[in-house]
């Protein structure tokens, strides 16, 4: 595994900021926004639930608009980006038509934003609103025992942390597995480089001791075991060649067996990856279907 990296903070910047690396960065957003706002509009979705009484602690829920073969459906929990300090749930609803339409339950989710909270408090968040998701999906008609988990940079880091997640600490009526599957897109296994990221530590205040928490690839292998299943890594092949180089972390910390997927996707830049999940033809769609189930 190559935890290595050039620690110059110049180089970093030019590496890691990403809205710098892609000029037209505004345009994917807007159409984020604009798709977002019509998959909220024209439903059916069940916005603004509380899975907590934190700061950002809210989610929405799209239920499957076909039924789902054989009983409930399964649940697409999708976590945003954003460097784990800017963007909202609202932004990514334009994930949930094309699985609704599949027969899966889509959940999109906020939390609390840094610098006003650390990236392990985020975590912890995504801990409490899985657990909420799989006490209460089924009112919905989502099926608790079928939960991937997806989540695009900041949100792929924090998809890894999930599936790392012992769930059975958590909660006496949590399952071990229940995390099914894991799609990080564009994630960020290994924090430290943005320790030395001056565009980004003011906001992220990272320690080294929380570098070494919420690190994915420093964290052991969550194995096969208890029915926990796999992780897909993507990046595009756009990306820079630090992202490049994180999106292949995992497979080299957690081994094949957990993590068979790891791959850059050809064309695509840090945010129109993000847009080829929603594209039916796309490999990335293909990969999120095959851990989905449908």
């Amino acid at each position: 595994m190559n935890l290595r990296f050039n620690p110059d903070p110049l180089w970093l910047d030019s590496e890691y900021n990403n809205r710098a690396l892609v000029p037209d960065h505004a345009r994917h957003f807007a159409h984020w926004a604009d798709t977002s706002a019509e998959a909220r509009q024209t439903g059916p979705a069940l916005t603004d639930l509380r899975y907590g009484h934190g700061a950002g602690e809210l989610l929405d829920i799209f239920p499957a608009l076909v039924p789902a073969g054989g009983g409930s459906a399964p649940v697409l929990f999708f976590i945003h980006g954003g460097y784990w300090r800017s963007l909202d749930k609202s932004d990514h609803s334009f994930i949930a038509p094309v699985f609704q339409r599949l027969g899966v339950c889509v959940v999109v989710v906020n939390y609390a934003l840094c610098p006003a909270v650390t990236i392990p408090d985020i975590a912890l968040q995504m801990v409490k609103a899985l657990a909420w998701t799989h006490r209460h999906i089924g009112a919905h008609g989502g099926d608790a025992t079928r939960i991937t988990v997806a989540g695009h940079s900041a949100g792929g880091h924090l998809a890894a942390m999930m599936l790392a997640c012992q769930w059975a600490q958590v909660g006496a009526d949590l399952p071990a597995a229940l995390v099914n599957n894991a799609l990080s897109i564009s994630g960020v296994f290994d924090l430290e480089p943005l320790r030395h990221a001056p565009f980004v530590q003011p906001s992220l205040k990272l320690t080294l001791a929380q570098v070494k928490k919420a690190s994915p690839a420093r964290l052991p292998s969550p194995g096969l075991r208890a029915g926990r299943g796999r992780l897909y890594a993507v990046a595009g092949g756009d990306e820079s060649s630090e992202f490049r180089r994180q999106n292949g972390l995992l497979q080299a910390a957690w081994g094949r067996e957990v993590v068979p997927v790891s791959e850059d996707l050809p064309g695509l830049n840090h945010f129109s990856v993000l847009e080829a999940l929603v594209t039916p033809k796309h490999r990335l769609h293909a990969l999120a279907r095959e851990l989905l189930g449908v």
